[in-house]
């Protein structure tokens, strides 16, 4: 006989399951939020929009290049990290600093503005605003906004 009880614990057992990855990448956030000066808010909507937290996503574009993981970084970066790295963009953390890297060099080149959040995605004017919109409203929605971060 089922009862509420094992109903209750089924949610929850599943519940947790659903948002493991997501708590466990946490710390991830965090860190390369730190390595780069970079709102962990920020990295964290990126890794939503790019991958819903997927450390094995992989993207084919239509140039033949393809994206993987959390912050789904983009095989044309193999020949600026070398081989070895990219193997190791097979850890999540690894990735998420990774993209917070690339990140960073984007806000070096536009200043911490939407337009380097953009960048971070594509390199025409067009689609970095499409982009840095989607990340926006990621932000939005979750109500991930902390003083002086997102302007």
């Amino acid at each position: 006989m089922i009862t509420l009880k094992k109903i209750t614990v089924s949610i929850v057992v599943i519940s947790s399951f659903i948002f493991l990855h997501i708590d466990v990448y946490a710390f991830c956030f965090e860190e390369a939020g730190m390595m780069y000066n970079i709102s962990p808010s920020l990295l964290w909507a990126i890794g939503k929009g790019e991958s819903n937290f997927n450390p094995n996503a992989i993207n084919w574009n239509r140039n033949g290049s393809f994206d993987f993981g959390v912050m789904q970084i983009n095989s044309s970066w193999t020949r600026v990290i070398g081989q070895e790295a990219w193997l190791s963009l097979r850890d999540p953390c690894y990735n998420v600093k990774v993209g917070a890297w690339i990140l960073s060099h984007c806000i070096n080149t536009y200043g911490y503005t939407w337009e380097a959040v953009g960048c971070y995605n594509a390199k025409s004017k067009t689609k970095r605003s499409t982009y840095s919109r989607k990340i926006y409203g990621i932000l939005k929605r979750y109500d991930l906004f902390f003083a002086g971060n997102t302007e």
